[in-house]
Protein backbone atom coordinates (compact mmCIF):
# COMPACT_ATOMS: atom_id res chain seq x y z
CA UNK A 1 0.00 0.00 0.00
CA UNK A 2 2.74 2.41 0.64
CA UNK A 3 4.43 1.86 -2.10
CA UNK A 4 1.27 2.29 -4.36
CA UNK A 5 1.30 5.83 -3.07
CA UNK A 6 5.24 6.47 -3.08
CA UNK A 7 4.45 4.84 -6.72
CA UNK A 8 1.06 7.49 -7.11
CA UNK A 9 3.37 11.25 -6.03
CA UNK A 10 6.52 9.90 -8.37
CA UNK A 11 4.72 9.50 -11.45
CA UNK A 12 2.60 12.68 -10.53
CA UNK A 13 6.09 14.81 -9.97
CA UNK A 14 7.38 13.16 -13.09
CA UNK A 15 4.93 14.21 -15.64
CA UNK A 16 4.64 17.90 -13.95
CA UNK A 17 4.93 20.60 -16.77
CA UNK A 18 8.61 22.89 -16.62
CA UNK A 19 6.09 25.81 -14.80
CA UNK A 20 4.97 22.86 -12.44
CA UNK A 21 8.14 21.92 -11.20
CA UNK A 22 9.51 25.52 -10.91
CA UNK A 23 6.54 26.36 -8.48
CA UNK A 24 7.28 23.54 -6.17
CA UNK A 25 10.92 24.60 -6.21
CA UNK A 26 10.30 27.75 -5.14
CA UNK A 27 7.52 26.41 -2.26
CA UNK A 28 10.54 24.13 -0.82
CA UNK A 29 12.96 26.88 -0.93
CA UNK A 30 9.86 29.57 0.80
CA UNK A 31 9.51 26.59 3.46
CA UNK A 32 13.56 26.09 4.15
CA UNK A 33 14.00 30.27 4.71
CA UNK A 34 10.97 29.95 7.23
CA UNK A 35 11.71 27.24 8.95
CA UNK A 36 15.39 27.55 8.92
CA UNK A 37 16.56 30.62 8.34
CA UNK A 38 14.00 33.16 10.14
CA UNK A 39 14.47 30.44 13.25
CA UNK A 40 18.06 30.37 13.55
CA UNK A 41 18.02 34.51 13.08
CA UNK A 42 15.06 35.75 14.77
CA UNK A 43 13.99 33.14 17.33
CA UNK A 44 16.86 32.42 19.49
CA UNK A 45 16.55 29.60 22.24
CA UNK A 46 16.12 32.00 25.32
CA UNK A 47 16.59 28.89 27.61
CA UNK A 48 19.62 27.88 26.58
CA UNK A 49 20.93 31.34 26.96
CA UNK A 50 19.61 33.06 30.04
CA UNK A 51 19.43 29.70 32.19
CA UNK A 52 23.31 27.36 32.49
CA UNK A 53 21.64 23.67 33.77
CA UNK A 54 18.90 21.57 32.64
CA UNK A 55 17.66 22.10 36.44
CA UNK A 56 17.54 25.98 35.84
CA UNK A 57 15.74 25.76 32.94
CA UNK A 58 12.78 23.29 34.14
CA UNK A 59 12.26 25.48 37.38
CA UNK A 60 11.84 28.67 35.24
CA UNK A 61 9.31 26.22 32.87
CA UNK A 62 7.43 25.75 35.89
CA UNK A 63 7.20 28.50 38.03
CA UNK A 64 5.88 30.31 34.91
CA UNK A 65 3.52 27.79 34.28
CA UNK A 66 2.37 26.88 37.70
CA UNK A 67 2.51 30.93 38.61
CA UNK A 68 0.85 32.84 35.31
CA UNK A 69 1.46 36.38 37.12
CA UNK A 70 4.85 35.88 36.66
CA UNK A 71 4.78 36.18 32.70
CA UNK A 72 3.30 39.97 32.54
Amino acid sequence: MVKKIVDFYVAGFKTLPAWGRALWAIILIKLFIMFVVLRLFFFPNQLQTNFQTDTERAEHVIEHITNPTLNR
